[in-house]
């Protein structure tokens, strides 16, 4: 509590009325009273403790977009008391090892090596495929920047490739079309967007067909299957991310996964600094700290055992958005097809009338409800803007016109139907 002391002169006159604070601050922003520095801190001294004094500024509950959920069970603290009680607290130990072999079980890969996040894994798996100086790689442009930013780590120059509105994510014919004008890439990769999957028959044909590495960044789509078979499992290379904002979490953390071994097992060399196996410190390659600590590993473990929950409870949210809004003119939901289980990370909606996502946002923001635009492409970034791109607009129109729900799988019903109601008022 701030003492009423502590307002100086004004105190007196605050203390008779609250109106008089209306006044002084009236008159000073109108400019026909003068305040020094100090006065005004005081002023908003008084403002603060006044509110402290009077039950504060209630806001509305807060509903994230997507924060971390923990189990509720303490499977993460029991694995993270592990690592204190026997004192891996350092990179690796026993919880990295279950994790990689836990993870790579659930989604039905055969090697993994757990990695400090998603954008480590994207850029050990260029390392791993063969990525130098100068390689092209073909890179989705409807994603977040993590995904082509480890191109330009390993001093290559990106290609970026549109996604089509059937899946929102890379466009078949734009990746052929890409190959016809640059017919020697290293790597093609590939976002599974919001947890939707591309459609990845065609696109690993492509590949085949140009013998280039396909890795699939499947930070967003832990869980998502592709014609019953998990997403991150068909490229030669696939990538998860466990930010705090993702399905699951580790706070921050990544894996990488890979039917080679011998990739895998050089994954894991590179990323804890390269460090050969020698008496006295030696390396003979460039190294990175880039491996998960044991720590961070416990809760992974301890989150996974909740996946299929978490699963349900995003395919519910997004149930209940399509049921109660999809009615609303010009708005559509993010498409889902036949053979695409998502995983539903983030339920996302388009706008095509008179309501603009920015409405929606700012609806929302006034009710302390998050919400956020789609990814803006890669092409449209400042940075990125001067390489090619290969496709016909598709990833800008969905940025245009796309939002991101709150999502968060600690919402209740209640909350959905307070979203909901929210973004129907924007129609009336």
């Amino acid at each position: 509590m701030i003492p009423d002391e502590s307002l100086g002169g004004y105190s007196n006159t605050f203390k008779k009325s609250k109106s008089k604070v209306i006044k002084i601050l009236t008159s000073v922003l109108q400019g026909r009273k003068k305040i020094n520095l100090k006065s005004l801190q005081n002023v908003i001294l008084f403002i603060v403790n006044w509110h402290h004094k009077n039950g504060g500024i209630n806001l509305p509950k807060k509903i994230w977009l997507s924060s971390p959920h923990m189990s509720g069970e303490g499977y993460e603290l029991q694995y993270v008391k592990e690592a204190f009680d026997t004192n891996w607290i350092a990179p690796l130990g026993p919880n990295v090892d279950a994790f990689e072999k836990e993870l790579a079980a659930w989604v039905g890969a055969k090697h993994a090596a757990a990695l400090s996040s998603g954008t480590a894994a994207i850029h050990m798996a260029l390392k791993a495929a063969g990525v130098e100086k100068d390689d092209l790689v073909f890179c989705q442009s409807l994603t977040f920047s993590a995904t082509a930013n480890p191109i330009v780590y390993q001093n290559a120059t990106p290609v970026f490739i549109d996604s089509d509105f059937k899946t929102w994510n890379m466009d078949p014919q734009a990746l052929e079309d890409a190959f016809k004008k640059y017919p020697n890439p290293k790597a093609v990769i590939l976002t599974h967007l919001y947890g939707l999957s591309a459609d990845l028959d065609p696109i690993i044909r492509i590949c085949w067909d140009h013998n280039v590495t396909l890795i699939e960044d499947a930070a967003e789509s832990l869980g998502t299957k592709y014609k019953g078979k998990y997403t991150g499992t068909f490229g030669k290379y696939g990538v998860f991310s466990f930010n705090g904002n993702k399905i699951i979490t580790t706070s921050g953390g990544g894996m990488l996964v890979s039917s080679d071994e011998e990739r895998i097992a050089k994954v894991r060399f590179w990323s804890t600094q390269a460090r050969d196996k020698a008496r006295h410190y030696e390396h003979s390659e460039l190294g990175y700290n880039y491996r998960m600590s044991n720590v961070l590993a416990g809760i992974g473990r301890g989150q996974l055992k909740v996946l299929d929950r978490r699963l349900i409870q995003k395919k519910h949210i997004f149930e209940f958005y399509k049921e109660n809004l999809s009615h609303l003119e010009g708005l559509g939901m993010m498409p889902v097809n036949d053979w695409n289980e998502p995983n539903f990370w983030l339920s996302c909606i388009t706008l095509s009338g008179k309501v603009k996502p920015l409405d929606i946002i700012e609806a929302l923001e006034r009710e302390n409800i998050e919400s956020r635009p789609i990814w803006k492409p890669m092409h449209m970034q400042p940075f990125y803007r001067n390489y090619d791109f290969l496709g016909s607009g598709v990833s800008q129109k969905i940025f245009e016109h796309g939002l991101c729900l709150p999502s968060d799988t600690k919402m209740t019903d209640d909350d959905l139907n307070r979203v909901c109601e929210i973004i129907k008022g924007v129609w009336r």
